[in-house]
């Protein structure tokens, strides 16, 4: 695991030297970027951010003065091609097709206006998604030149952050993902010495981030006065809801194409690094992390140690502008031991917890009768899940029975994909048999001759288009050790 170097920042750590991982002094030409030509290829292109990420981990208090001239056309062409077509539009109306109809003569423009200083970010347009717990999730999405120009910058400045972002740090960043988040909290469980488990939950950390404090934090990286300016329109930019322009003072919208960026930068200094900075200093025994996005576990081996964090994480987060919720912050004995120990107790079994859309329960193996960290889907999503599949099928019951099928195996297998790891099964067979069930019942509803559709008959349907479930997340092996 990555430790942290000597140095801290009085300013934002309020902590002895050895918090952060650098410290800032006064601004460094980086010397070693070439000045990119409008001209330059992609391939040229990558080839300087390449530079900059080697002059990144060579030197770790490195402020880069000169980052703007990376975002060529080239780069905003490769930032539009990277984008989901089919995505919705944003307040602009215009779509990912109707923007490459002349893309050429737009993306010049859009790259004279923003080397000009002219460019201005348009509002992002609010909609509202349910959660799984019947609340409603505000989603904001940008105008298309937006998210090009947002995609362009997330490129450049993850050549730097990439190097400075911890290893237990997963998500939003390229080659990880949240299943390598998963098997490294197994591990953590399985093989270290965890016995308490800290289940944090930030309130609203999307919509609480403190924009003077991102801007500091960035600023330590990047010194880039225009690159800076960019950032800040983003920020500035507001929403529109309902034809309705509101300002923004906190915040960074859901959906945005820069936000997972922001936020990992964000959490990288006000959480990670201190957390790391905690477990070598205060902790008298083992600790571990994991984190994606705003959503992490910590695992201790001791209760004092556990007790003590959280306290001291709750003023870390205050200070930050940030608060960790009440109800979903929770400290549980969890592990190997767990079991065993409160029972001695005389106290029921341990408590579980959700991360990333599984439940995590203290279990033991049927013949051995040791210790098994059991993952099963949180049952609250599996239920969202199976209604809002027989709407849809309730919705479009009339459509020919192919185009059903080949609609619910692209779901089923979809579900699968992410919830099928070992110990799942029962979840997963639930899942394919209710969605059959919602299938049947969509099909006899389509006329008066349905009803004599017997669920033995619906067996040929079910077979040919809905898939099995499978393990397609074996344990995770000794690479994913945290």
């Amino acid at each position: 695991m990555k430790r942290t170097n000597k140095g801290a920042q009085p300013e934002i750590s309020g902590q002895p030297p050895a918090e952060f991982v650098e410290k800032r002094p006064p601004a460094k030409g980086n010397c070693v970027q070439t000045t990119a030509t409008g001209t330059q290829g992609l391939e040229a292109a990558t080839i300087g951010l390449s530079r900059v990420r080697e002059a990144t981990k060579r030197d770790k208090d490195l402020r880069f003065t000169n980052l703007l001239h990376h975002i060529d056309t080239e780069r905003l062409h490769a930032a539009y091609l990277s984008l989901n077509p089919k995505a919705a539009a944003g307040v602009d109306e215009v779509t990912w097709q109707e923007y490459g109809e002349g893309i050429g003569e737009r993306l010049i423009t859009l790259h004279d206006q923003i080397h000009s200083g002219r460019y201005r970010a348009r509002a992002s347009k609010r909609i509202w998604i349910p959660k799984p717990d019947g609340r409603q999730r505000p989603i904001g999405i940008a105008a298309l030149e937006d998210k090009i120009v947002q995609q362009a910058l997330v490129d450049v400045l993850q050549s730097i952050y990439e190097e400075d972002f911890l290893g237990f740090s997963y998500g939003s960043r390229p080659g990880r993902s949240q299943h390598n988040a998963l098997d490294s909290i197994y591990v953590a469980i399985t093989q270290r010495k965890v016995s308490w488990v800290l289940d944090a939950d930030i309130r609203g950390f999307y919509d609480s981030l403190d924009h003077e404090w991102l801007m500091k934090l960035v600023e330590h990286r990047v010194a880039d006065k225009r690159v800076l300016r960019l950032i800040r329109k983003f920020l500035r930019a507001g929403v529109s809801e309902d034809g309705k322009w509101s300002k923004t003072v906190v915040g960074t919208p859901q959906g945005a194409v820069i936000s997972p960026l922001l936020a990992n930068i964000y959490l990288h200094y006000a959480l990670d690094l201190w957390v790391n900075w905690w477990r070598n200093h205060h902790a008298r025994g083992e600790v571990y992390i994991v984190r994606y996005a705003d959503d992490f576990v910590l695992g201790f081996q001791y209760q004092s140690d556990a007790v003590r964090f959280q306290a001291e994480l709750r003023k870390r987060m205050d200070k930050f502008g940030l608060e960790l919720h009440g109800d979903k912050t929770r400290l549980i004995e969890f592990g190997r031991f767990a079991a065993e120990n409160r029972k001695s107790r005389g106290e029921g079994k341990p408590e579980t917890f959700d991360f990333l859309g599984f439940t995590h329960i203290c279990s033991t193996r049927r013949k051995e009768g040791r210790f098994k960290l059991l993952r099963k889907t949180i049952g609250k999503r599996l239920r969202s899940k199976i209604i809002e599949v027989r709407q849809t099928l309730q919705r479009h019951r009339h459509k020919p029975v192919p185009e059903q099928g080949r609609w619910l195996r692209s779901v089923v297998q979809g579900h699968f994909n992410y919830y099928a790891v070992p110990g799942n099964r029962e979840a997963l067979d639930t899942f394919r048999t209710q969605i059959g069930h919602a299938w049947l019942r969509a099909l006899r509803r389509r006329s008066q001759k349905g009803k004599n559709l017997t669920w033995e008959r619906m067996q040929k349907q079910r077979m040919k288009w809905i898939p099995t479930a499978r393990v397609l997340h074996p344990y995770p092996n000794q690479r994913f050790c945290v």
